[in-house]
């Protein structure tokens, strides 16, 4: 079959079609929620600096993806073949939001800058990880089965789990519940609709009637004066045209990236990861998509959304199958790609944005957060599940390091005697800050260093702990800088020291302990672990 016999529309993909345009605008939204609500980010940087540049990376993926379908379907001589969606990715987007961005505008703003020049850094910080994990991810998609074999998907799933269910799913929550009557209904009904599949008027889709249900809520009774202060009236939105053209801008967010590496290289690798299960995926449903070249894609559409401005990486999405199931073919990312590509040039994305009130946008990512920490564990082995729950601590710390670094919450100088503070042994403030700093990383290797050692791989557990060991020693993980910096250690001072020597000792500690436990004999190590699930043991 030739691509001139090929029909660029299929009945199937108009459905495929406003399923992903949903998908996009929900995650772009997340992203204007997560800044606008939480941090007090200006809209109109996100609106004419972030989108644009951001939909332009979702336009360039999916043309691609369109094309590969295409040529699939013209090679095999199949007229069924579905293409790969491409969007925005939901938990990298929103942990990106508010693990980076958002704490670094406070910082700025802080530091003695106004709101305007502060949210341009931030602008330009964002651009810098997006190039950073475009490369990244350009790499990786050469070696993303070595990727894979490194890191167990206790590892990679339970640290994003951990941002999910501690960030994504705590401070939305904060957020929608400002107005009870509205956030409490819109999440409820989320769960009704999306998680106990009861039946929804109309046919229609769950996420649509829970958005109009609390739309409808939000401004009827704001316009009754039943919401007090947290009622914002309706203005229609601007149109702000802004196109998207390549810059060095990036380069201006360098030198403020280094600190935020331990975090932003991580959300890359999970992306190859994601990229590599999503292509398996398509290949068991009979698209036999080649796994480079969407690694590959992937890649390209994010260094182009970073080069021009935006702010969110693009992923190729789990539900190829269920695009093909609903009868979508190559016209359906096609599209979604013009849609929001222009939408977004055109500004049309980000009026359309703006008119959802937060209170109705975060229950919505509170649903992305509890699905995201249910499939880390079903998608991971039972006998892994501790590695996955062992993975979420590390968030725990870096939710308290938000709340209780703000200055509104703890006043900086007395920040500063907390974490100085000595009578036993490392003080809690600072086991915070260590813990938070670089918890991305810390997640992974723990919940790796678990699994070997429920596998019984203790030479695998001792290569972690030994990683562990060297990433501390460096500020990579367990930074002693409240900021979380990187540092070369001989430049702290001794108290810093000390408290270095301290992780990297435990972690060292550790790793002598599981090795000689490696020398013991592999049966008493089992009938040891049999004795350990015998009722009355544990």
């Amino acid at each position: 079959m030739s691509n001139q016999r090929l029909p660029w529309i299929a009945p199937g993909d108009v459905n495929g079609f406003f399923g992903l345009v949903v998908d996009n605008l929900s995650i772009l939204g997340f992203l204007a929620t997560a800044l606008i609500g939480i941090f007090g980010f200006p809209a109109e940087v996100i609106f004419t600096r972030m989108f644009p540049g951001t939909a332009l990376g979702v336009l360039v993926g999916n043309l691609i993806y369109t094309k590969m379908a295409r040529n699939l379907a013209a090679r095999s001589g199949r007229s069924d073949v579905t293409a790969m969606p491409l969007g925005l990715d939901a938990p990298t987007t929103i942990g990106l939001a508010l693990l980076v961005l958002g704490p670094a505008f406070v910082g700025f703003r802080q530091s003695g800058m106004d709101e305007h020049g502060a949210a341009i850094r931030t602008w330009q910080l964002g651009m810098a990880a997006m190039v950073a994990m475009g490369l990244l991810k350009l790499v990786l998609s050469f070696f993303g089965d070595a990727v894979t074999r490194a890191v167990p998907r206790a590892g990679l799933l339970g640290s994003i789990a951990g941002i999910a269910l501690m960030l994504m799913g705590t401070l939305p929550l904060l957020v929608a519940m400002r107005v009870p009557l509205v956030g409490w209904i819109t999440l409820g009904l989320l769960l009704y609709a999306l998680i106990a599949k009861g039946p929804i008027p109309f046919r229609l889709p769950g996420v649509l009637f829970a958005f109009v249900v609390g739309i409808t809520l939000y401004y009827g009774l704001g316009a009754g004066g039943l919401l007090g202060s947290g009622y914002h009236p309706p203005a229609l939105p601007t149109l702000r045209p802004a196109f998207p053209w390549p810059t060095l801008a990036f380069l201006n967010g360098l030198d403020d990236l280094l600190r935020y590496l331990p975090l932003v290289l991580p959300f890359g690798l999970l992306m190859v990861v994601g990229g590599i299960n999503v292509s398996e995926s398509a290949r068991a449903a009979g698209d036999d998509y080649r796994t480079r070249d969407i690694l590959l894609t992937e890649a390209l559409s994010t260094l182009v959304a970073g080069l021009c401005g935006g702010v969110a990486q693009t992923t190729p999405y789990i539900g190829q199958p269920a695009y093909k199931h609903m009868g979508a073919r190559s016209g359906y990312t096609l599209l979604t790609g013009l849609f929001v590509g222009f939408g977004g040039i055109l500004g049309v994305v980000a009026g359309m944005v703006e008119m959802l009130p937060l209170a109705v946008l975060a229950p919505i990512i509170i649903y992305v957060a509890i699905d995201i920490s249910v499939q880390a564990f079903e998608a991971t082995p039972r006998k892994h599940a501790p590695a996955v729950v062992l993975a979420f601590l590390p968030a725990i710390a870096y939710l308290l390091l938000i709340k209780l670094s703000n200055p509104t919450v703890v006043p900086p100088d007395q920040f500063s005697a907390l974490l100085a503070e000595r009578s036993h042994g490392i003080s809690e403030m600072m086991l915070i800050v260590m813990l938070g700093n670089g918890f991305i990383i810390t997640s992974m290797l723990w919940a790796t260093m678990l699994v070997a050692m429920i596998d019984r791989q203790m030479r695998r557990a001792v290569g972690c702990l030994l990683v562990a060991a060297a990433l501390t020693t460096f500020g990579v993980i367990h930074s002693v800088q409240p900021q979380g910096g990187i540092y070369l250690p001989w430049s702290l001072d001794p108290d810093q020291q000390w408290l270095v020597g301290q992780w990297v000792t435990a972690y060292v500690g550790f790793a002598l302990v599981l090795g000689a436990l490696s020398l013991l004999p592999a049966a008493g190590l089992a009938s040891e672990s049999m004795r350990s699930e015998e009722p009355g043991l544990k």
